[in-house]
């Protein structure tokens, strides 16, 4: 389904967060585009396609994972590592140790 040129418009009200929108018009407008023509499009994408996709943002470390990782990295310059095993049973034999 495609509007048509000459097809009335209307206007959708939607809440989000101010800086959402500051955010979302700051990209739309760096690449050149309106940010309404870029909702059309993404209407238009929902209605062909009839799915949503919702992308969850890149995952951070936690200040606490950060420095465990931090600590770990140290200890491994410093040589601070436990042996490396190539067989199971002299691994297990050295736990039981």
């Amino acid at each position: 389904m495609k509007p048509k040129p000459t097809e009335e418009q209307t206007v959708i009200s939607v809440r989000v967060a101010k800086s959402t929108k500051e955010a979302a018009q700051e990209v739309a407008a760096e690449m050149g585009i309106p940010l309404s023509t870029l909702i059309n499009a993404y209407l238009m994408k929902f209605i062909v396609e009839r799915r949503v996709e919702f992308i969850a943002p890149p995952e951070k470390m936690t200040p606490h994972l950060e420095k465990l990782l931090k600590k770990i990295e140290k200890e491994k310059r410093q040589g601070k590592v436990s042996k490396v095993y190539t067989d199971v049973d002299e691994f297990f034999a050295d736990l039981h140790e």
